[in-house]
């Protein structure tokens, strides 16, 4: 393109000085936050918060015992486990999103170095993209990008795609203001960063670049930190807080009811008594403390953590690539999810939905060649398996037509000779080219456009117009794009001057038929939107296409019926208009907002939060960056922009939204997991408190030492976690309504099996304890039942416990909750936990895994966990009589039925 004499363009004093005023044509980065922040940030949850204090109380009191000389440097195994549990949590859970963000690190790097063709003191010249200025007349062609925001002042058969942006994959540019769309996301003479041109040419001038921009402003929007906070979390600190309240509570009461209990039972207190007080009060204290380290669940964290990971990584195999961890599970919190159109529920890719041809049953060679001809679009046939078209989306979903049909429009293209040709422009709304037709040896004039307009240039229609009307407005009211095609035969003595001043004259065409043309939705997308709509979910498009389009998508995938009410469905405009009181009033009922620009998705996904929704947001274009950043969970697609899967959570990799539905089923089931082991973790805490706290009371000390406990609450805690984590997702979460945000984490069937099943534990134990404390057991053949019976309210001191009856305490304590792990399995899924084991390998084995620890540590722990080897017979009947829990637990479950 040559330049107009009327535009000089920017001199190169005027271009440095633009550039000062207004910055470079380059995006801001977003400042990167240090790994050592990073790492800190995990040490802000809530559970790892009471673990630290504990871990500061347990340094202290494991201090004062050592330097006291009362205990050795086992005494600081305590802190150490504390210590290693806050580490493991923290630091896998950094290390799985750490290696989830390299994989999107080059995902916002901009090509600013694109060459980009602009007027310049009169001349024509490239320069690099990031070199644009505000005032600088670009020169815009079919296949490139534009570089800026801008003024048109020359469309010649402008088409852009504005995808995006708005989700429009063509839009017609015009500086006519009779042809302006008023409908339009954007202006019609206006040109913006980051669109695409596809057909014909034009010249701009730059209002505005960098971050001013249109695009600037949404990838900004897109980096913001709303730091919403998770469902999960939520629930999590509720949890903590709960933790914390009982544990001092019960903490306060061992100090009160000590306090009581010695001043009672020493008749007051003498001055010479105070040395012997301050001993007392000290240990007691201490006792405290101990209560308080142990009421912390210290594998919680760490196995949150491990359930998501593991979730992460299994979700991979369902096309879910999960970049921030905690999308796993806030999925299956979500009450709305914000869904683009294009590309999402459609396949972003225009199809020939129907085509009528009249006179013709099949395919003439007159309507093959006169497609492949008349066209300038093209297919990339590099990828076999997805070909590609390339040019102006319409023609190239007529050369996929012909492809479909087994025809390779390109030998049809290249052996009929082009004589003259009218490329489509907006004025005149259709495309003409005269070729050497080898069909009939004769030069053939082919015609294809706006149905109408051709219809009206034809002398012959095969059939009554009315038919061929009737036909375009049952398309048109679908929503579909239509296309007319016509010819004419040229005879040798016919005039050759058929083209003159881009318009066609003295014509005889006939009309041959019409192509109704659309992006067809997904073949998954209705049964996967009915299936959330099932779950409880709402579903919202939220589209930048028009009004009547969004609408019968919505009709489509069974989300607007026929009778909807109009106040269900919003324009970008109307929704721009409105306070946000207005907005909420209403929010909850719309269904479709069309026009809608990228600030727009925002402020909805915002305004939805405002009503305790949980909203996820789906999208594949720079236009859905804010709304994916602001939601709770961002779901970007496999082929999206790169902008968008950054702004996101978790990429679809199959860019299907069943794969959605999935994830929300995913995450169901983790939250029922995690929910799950809370049961066995919690059922373990409680059983601890109380055996700590009858022992504060009765003066005896408790049979599980630091190590046994360490054991217990770490490692076989993390196996647990591993195993309930390695179930697979229940399909029947989809039955169920999405909980809600208010909801604390332990129902009230839970708080009820955590306390019936502790507190039937704690008496079991404290039993064990005053019986072993009375006779001399060196065998499980010699329990007598009568003497456990008669020991059990038997206070006095009686013989201590030996070794071997410690290591049998502490080998049942372990094994009821080993077994009470097959009741936490079977938790609110109302069928017997033997159910779906052979589903179960990663439990089972687990499960193996810890049973083979406990006899490790028994056999061959020796001093250190303060155990000795048991009998085998001794084995048998632990195994066998603590299995009671897990057949009761059966029992239960089966007279619920």
């Amino acid at each position: 393109m040559s330049s107009n004499p009327h535009h000089t363009g920017l001199s190169e004093a005027q271009v440095l000085e633009s550039r000062r005023r207004h910055g470079e044509n380059i995006l801001t980065p977003p400042p990167k936050e240090p790994l050592w922040k990073l790492f800190l940030e995990k040490f802000t949850d809530p559970i790892i918060l009471i673990l630290l204090i504990a871990l500061a109380l347990s340094i202290g009191v494991a201090c004062y015992e050592f330097f006291s000389g009362h205990a050795g440097v086992s005494v600081f195994f305590e802190p150490a486990g504390i210590l290693l549990a806050v580490l493991l949590a923290t630091v896998v859970g950094f290390l799985f999103e750490l290696s989830a963000n390299r994989k999107f690190e080059v995902l916002n790097q901009m090509n600013d170095d694109t060459q980009i063709k602009v007027i310049r003191s009169g001349n024509v010249c490239q320069i690099p993209q990031k070199e644009v200025v505000v005032g600088d007349l670009v020169i815009l062609e079919a296949g490139e990008e534009v570089p800026a925001d801008g003024q048109l002042l020359e469309a010649v058969s402008l088409l852009i795609n504005e995808s995006t942006l708005t989700g429009e994959p063509v839009i017609k540019k015009t500086i006519d203001p009779a042809d302006f769309d008023r409908e339009a996301t954007y202006p019609s003479d206006r040109a913006l960063k980051g669109t695409t041109v596809i057909d014909g040419h034009g010249l701009m001038r730059v209002e505005t670049v960098g971050d001013a921009t249109e695009y600037g402003q949404v990838y900004e929007g897109a980096q913001i930190d709303n730091s919403v906070e998770t469902p999960l979390n939520k629930q999590l600190n509720r949890l903590a807080g709960l933790i914390t309240r009982v544990s001092y509570a019960i903490a306060i009461l061992i100090v009160v009811g000590r306090l009581i209990s010695y001043f009672v039972g020493a008749g007051g207190l003498v001055v010479g008594d105070w040395i012997q007080f301050g001993g007392f009060l000290l240990n007691t204290v201490m006792i405290a403390v101990t209560v308080l380290v142990v009421a912390v669940p210290e594998g919680l964290p760490m196995s949150v953590t491990l359930s998501l990971a593991m979730s992460m990584k299994r979700m991979l195999s369902t096309n879910n690539l999960v970049r921030k961890m905690h999308a796993c599970e806030t999925m299956g919190a979500a009450t709305v999810i914000c869904t683009d159109k294009t590309g999402t529920l459609t396949q972003n890719r225009m199809k020939v939905y129907a085509a009528n041809f009249y006179g013709a049953e099949d395919i003439t060679d007159m309507i093959k060649e006169g497609i492949a001809a008349n066209s300038t679009a093209y297919l990339d046939y590099s990828r076999p398996d997805k070909i590609e078209a390339l040019g102006n989306p319409t023609e190239g979903a007529l050369l996929l037509w012909l492809h479909d049909n087994g025809i390779n429009y390109l030998p049809l293209r290249e052996e009929a000779p082009i004589i003259e040709q009218l490329t489509f422009s907006t004025e005149r709304k259709y495309m003409a080219t005269i070729v050497q037709s080898p069909l009939l040896g004769k030069r053939v004039l082919y015609v294809k456009g706006a149905p109408e307009i051709v219809l009206d240039l034809c002398k012959t229609v095969p059939v009554a117009r009315e038919t061929v009307q009737a036909q375009l407005l049952e398309y048109q009211n679908k929503a579909m794009r239509t296309l007319g095609f016509a010819c004419q035969i040229l005879e040798d003595d016919d005039p050759t001057d058929y083209i003159q001043e881009g318009r066609l004259h003295h014509t005889d065409l006939t009309f041959m038929g019409i192509v109704a043309i659309s992006d067809p939705i997904r073949a998954e997308v209705p049964n996967a939107v009915q299936s959330c709509l099932r779950a409880g979910i709402g579903v919202k498009i939220v589209t930048g296409d028009t009004p009547g389009t969004a609408r019968e998508i919505g009709r489509q995938i069974g989300l607007w019926g026929e009778d909807e009410p109009d106040a269900h469905h919003i324009t970008g405009t109307e929704f721009a208009a409105m306070d946000d009181q207005t907005v909420l009033e209403r929010i909850l009922d719309l269904k479709i907002m069309s026009r809608a620009r990228p600030m727009d998705k925002q402020r909805l996904v915002q305004l939805l939060q405002q009503r305790d929704q949980v909203v996820a947001v789906t999208g594949d274009g720079t236009n859905d960056a804010p709304a994916l950043n602001a939601a709770q969970v961002g779901l970007s697609m496999g082929d999206g922009t790169s902008v968008a899967k950054e702004a996101s959570d978790i990429t679809i990799l199959d860019n299907s939204f069943s794969s959605i539905s999935r994830a929300v089923m995913w995450g169901r089931s983790l939250y029922q997991n995690i929910q799950r082991f809370i049961v066995f973790q919690m059922t373990i805490n409680v059983t601890a408190c109380l055996i700590v706290l009858f022992g504060a009371f009765l003066g005896t000390e408790s049979p599980l030492t630091v190590t046994q406990m360490l054991w217990v609450n770490l490692i076989m805690d993390t196996f647990a976690a591993l195993a309930l984590a390695s179930l697979p997702p229940n399909e029947k979460v989809m039955a169920e309504k999405p909980r809600k945000t208010t909801d604390h984490i332990i129902t009230r069937p839970m708080a009820r099996s955590i306390l019936g099943v502790g507190v039937l534990f704690v008496v079991l134990l404290f039993g064990l304890v005053q019986y072993f404390k009375h006779a001399e057991i060196t065998s499980l053949m010699q329990f007598n039942f009568a003497d456990f019976g008669r020991n059990f309210f038997n206070f006095s001191a009686g013989n201590g416990l030996s070794a071997y009856e410690l290591s049998l305490f502490f080998t049942i304590f372990v094994l009821l909750q080993f077994w009470n792990m097959f009741n936490a399995k079977a938790f609110h899924s109302g069928r017997s936990a033997f159910a779906s084991l052979g589903q179960s390998r990663g439990f089972l084995l687990i499960a193996v895994v810890i049973l083979a620890g406990q006899w490790l540590i028994v056999t061959l722990g020796g001093t250190m966990f303060n155990v000795v080897p048991l009998r085998p017979a001794d084995w048998g009947i632990i195994l066998a009589t603590t299995s009671l829990v897990l057949w009761l637990g059966e029992a239960l479950r089966l007279l619920k039925k």
